[in-house]
């Protein structure tokens, strides 16, 4: 495996190397949280933990700087941990393998982790770093951010004192983002009944190759989702073919487009081969609508492992018109951003538990009313189903300030520095600042770092060349404060 620890800035890499091979899928944050509390004190710097887990180090400001504002550095711990099917990968024990091919890092096979492992990073170099000049820094590691922000939702008014707060969670160089979505999720409860299956052969049919990717700045990419695919497929058969599923299973993750799904049936022999045909034959006509964008999708048809009960006629049925007809991907543009997604929904898992099929989603929206009629839509497809739904608490946007001073420093410097105008976005994700912004008010945010791609997926890829020009940037920010 490459060898990263001589890239520049060498201790943001260092940091980076130790982060890969620490287990921290979100709601399993000890030992990242173990790592940065022993790095504080070693430090010797002042080192917090709250009643959730979320750490706060402060170091004091550099000679002849103590009269300057406190900046926060916020970033969170936990990562959206993704693996292929064919990959043999273990994210409770088993570190990152990195891969390097020109500019670019990725993992073999798996989530890079560089979200938000090179914000981590980044900020810990610069505690440690003893040649930066600055004003009194708060560097904030949130617990748990990629799967409901609860860390931040959490935490106390005692935990920070700045007003000015950098988050290092964003993902292209050169652009600041001063804005972001809020979201919610919503879990479908579908009872079903079963029965003896009646058929010779059990079939599983899969659905692989596809991007996936991240459910709130990927969405408008329209990428092939692994279950409607899954689903549409099973239910043109269901049309002419008689059969009975005994399982289904696809995504992973709330906030990833599902990449791989499956279904298990039994069918009888004598429609077997033309079942199949069928199943190809629609596979090819999903392949030409998709392929510019998922040009590696893949559907297989194989023998499996039996069952002696499965779905019953009923709930089979209204578990294909349910899953089918729900939405999934861009429900609404931005009216004064045109080219930013105001309303989205992500079809995200679904799996049998206990005579139950769960299914889960994940909506995004800036506009509270908006995201929460999204679920109700949600809510009323799956009440014709006769299903139960459970919405999770939704957290907030982050409405941009374009009066900003740290806006205003941040545009200057990226001019001053790089001898051009940075791009100034809102995006279609979710993150911390909303939360941040409300439990801390007058608080003064953007959003910045380091070029990453693909987040939320096996094709994670972080641009080594930008990190060295991003840590340059926000070391003058700070200075400059």
């Amino acid at each position: 495996m490459p060898s990263i620890e001589n890239f520049e800035p060498k201790l943001v890499w260092k940091h980076f190397d130790e982060i890969r091979k620490i287990p921290r899928c979100s709601k399993h944050e000890e030992k990242i949280r173990e790592y940065i509390v022993n790095f504080g004190k070693k430090q010797g710097l002042k080192t917090k933990v709250d009643q959730v887990g979320n750490v706060v180090i402060l170091k004091p400001a550099t000679a002849g700087m103590q009269n300057k504002p406190t900046v926060i550095l916020q970033g969170h711990m936990d990562m959206v941990c993704e693996k292929n099917s064919d990959v043999t990968f273990d994210f409770s024990k088993d570190p990152i393998q990195l891969k390097i091919t020109g500019d670019l890092l990725t993992a073999n096979g798996t989530t890079l982790g560089a979200d938000n492992g090179i914000g981590l990073a980044i900020s810990l170099a610069l505690l440690e770093d003893k040649k930066v000049r600055h004003g009194p820094i708060e560097a904030l590691y949130t617990i748990d951010e990629e799967t409901g922000l609860t860390g931040a939702f959490a935490m106390k008014s005692d935990m920070l004192t700045g007003k000015i707060m950098l988050n290092l969670d964003s993902e292209d160089f050169g652009v600041i983002t001063v804005a972001s979505a809020g979201g919610g999720d919503s879990s479908i409860e579908l009872p079903i009944k079963m029965q003896a299956t009646r058929g010779d052969d059990s079939l599983m049919v899969k659905v692989s190759g596809l991007r996936g990717g991240h459910s709130g700045v990927d969405i408008h990419e329209q990428r092939g989702n692994a279950i409607k695919i899954l689903t549409r497929l099973l239910w043109k058969a269901s049309q002419k073919y008689d059969f009975t599923l005994f399982d289904i299973k696809g995504g992973d993750k709330h906030n990833a487009i599902p990449r791989e799904a499956y279904a298990k049936l039994v069918i009888d022999k004598k429609n077997k081969g033309s079942f199949v045909t069928q199943i190809k034959a629609e596979e090819k006509e999903i392949y030409e609508e998709i392929k510019p964008i998922d040009p590696n999708l893949k559907v297989d048809v194989s023998t499996c492992e039996s069952s002696k009960t499965g779905l019953e006629k009923s709930s089979q049925e209204k578990l294909l018109n349910l899953v089918h007809g729900l939405p999934h991907g861009v429900h609404q543009m931005n009216y004064d951003i045109k080219t930013l997604v105001n309303t989205s929904t992500n079809l995200a898992t679904v799996a049998v538990k206990n005579n139950t099929i769960v299914i889960g989603m994940s909506s995004r929206s800036p506009m509270k009313s908006a995201l929460q009629d999204m679920r109700d839509r949600i809510k009323a497809i799956a009440s014709l189903a006769g299903a139960k739904v459970t919405e999770g608490t939704p957290y907030p946007g982050w409405k941009p300030d374009l009066q900003s001073k740290i806006l205003a420093l941040s545009k200057k410097t990226f001019k001053d520095m790089f001898k051009a105008e940075p791009k100034i976005e809102a995006i279609h994700a979710g993150l911390e600042c909303g939360i941040i912004g409300e439990k801390f008010p007058g608080m003064d945010m953007v959003s910045i770092g380091p070029t990453l791609k693909n987040p939320h997926s096996p094709e994670e890829q972080l641009h080594i060349s930008t990190v060295d020009k991003f840590y340059r940037y926000l070391l003058k920010i700070l200075e400059s404060v």
